[in-house]
């Protein structure tokens, strides 16, 4: 009977290690108060400037910054003390938060001498810092987990953190806004990232792994990239993230369906922002209870399959409550595809490199909402929305095709502790 327990599987089983629980606290503070900055952000900067294009403005003074420093970042990451970066990096998002919540005093004169300028340079500053934390908090989480076993247990709670996040900080963010004003919601923002840089600080530093192979930043750089391009399995997770979001980037366009085809209003419209959100963490949850470890490299297939499908049915959907499934499902299929990628890279990767690899990662992913975004509204306008919807789930089922008969070792990808896949 003891050997039976021990082998059950345990969901609950990384949350058990005390340093865990304050990663998952401070991920859960510094994404809800991004979550929520991004909300109000976006409601003040069109309130100042009446202008549509300063929403759009607003992320790429982010992006941008946040991409290019991303190979760099991951370099730091892996030659300095991951706490250390992730300390420092957090202390100038809440400078970036005291910024942004003193703005809104009566003692401040900033934005009635220089309109938006210093909003753009204070988002530009924190896409900075959220170009170096990417690297630093995906190299540091494994290091809080010392059985490789548990990472995707550890990955799935970490995702269902951000995900909730995502989903209660713009929620909240326009609550607080629109009942207390623009200072208490910032006010909030402020103390959730103070929270979260307190939750780090009682997480003991950790050792940087060992480098087998030391090398310049030039070299280190060259190697991270070539170590992406040369493992068919994390180029091939990579990329099929990478153009499922690209092509099915059906979210963009909701506003257009929300009104035009739907006719929900923007009531509705916020539903449907929700949908995909819920289905991820409703699908994170599952995941956490029964996670996918046999023939793990088919079900990420068609687990982007099931999105692309999700996405041509959308397109084709006039019903409101039928649309709002599809997106749910889509959130659920997407959430199977991002947990078993991160579980595989964190796997696939040795510790010295994983700052790197997930620096590579980020500029792929990371950068693929935004020109998702752009894909469908300059396909909308050439071909129609409904079209640029159909188009995008037919070209995320085609790359599924391609990856599946070209990358046969994606296909045969197990992930089961009796299959012993080592780093690369």
């Amino acid at each position: 009977m003891k050997e039976e327990a021990r082998g059950k599987h345990d969901p609950y089983a990384v949350l058990r290690l005390s340093e865990f629980r304050l990663y998952i606290v401070a991920r859960l503070c510094i994404t809800l108060a991004m979550q929520i900055q991004a909300v109000i952000v976006g409601w003040q900067m069109y309130d100042i400037a009446q202008d549509p294009l300063s929403l759009g403005l607003i992320g790429l003074a982010e992006a941008i910054p946040s991409i290019v420093v991303s190979l760099y970042a991951g370099y730091i990451a892996d030659t300095v003390s991951r706490k250390k970066i992730i300390m420092v990096v957090v202390t100038a998002l809440l400078f970036c938060s005291a910024a942004l919540l003193y703005f809104t005093l009566d003692i401040s004169n900033v934005l009635a001498r220089y309109g938006t300028l210093p909003i753009y340079l204070v988002i530009f500053i924190s896409g900075i810092a959220r170009g170096f934390m990417g690297p630093a908090v995906f190299s540091f989480m494994p290091q809080l987990v010392a059985n490789k076993q548990l990472y995707g247990n550890a990955i799935t709670w970490s995702s269902t953190t951000w995900q909730a996040a995502s989903l209660a900080g713009p929620a909240a963010g326009g609550l607080i806004y629109g009942f207390a004003g623009v200072t208490a919601a910032y006010t909030t923002d402020a103390a959730l990232v103070l929270l979260s840089l307190v939750a780090f600080a009682f997480i003991g530093a950790k050792p940087l792994p060992e480098n087998i192979n030391p090398q310049n930043l030039k070299e280190s750089l060259r190697s991270g990239i070539k170590f992406v391009f040369g493992n068919q399995v994390i180029l091939s997770a990579i990329s099929l993230d990478l153009f499922a979001v690209l092509f099915g980037g059906a979210v963009a366009l909701l506003p257009i369906f929300a009104s035009d085809i739907l006719e929900t209003g923007p009531q509705g419209l916020g539903f449907l922002r929700a949908a995909p959100a819920v289905g991820s963490v409703l699908m994170a949850v599952l995941m956490a209870y029964y996670p996918i470890k046999a023939d793990a490299g088919k079900k990420m297939l068609w687990s982007v399959a099931g999105f692309g499908m999700c996405i041509i049915l959308f397109g084709l959907s006039t019903s409101f409550w039928f649309s709002l499934v599809l997106l749910a499902l889509s959130g659920a299929f997407d959430s199977i595809s991002v947990i078993i990628r991160s579980t595989l890279i964190h796997t696939l990767t040795p510790e010295y490199m994983k700052g790197r690899v997930s620096s590579v990662n980020n500029i792929f992913v990371g950068s693929s909402n935004e020109i998702g975004a752009f894909e469908s509204g300059f396909t909308a306008k050439l071909m129609g929305v409904v079209p640029a919807v159909l188009f995008g789930g037919i070209m995320t089922l085609v790359v599924v095709g391609v990856t599946g008969l070209k990358a046969d070792k994606l296909r045969t990808l197990d992930l089961s502790p009796e299959s012993e896949m080592e780093p690369a």
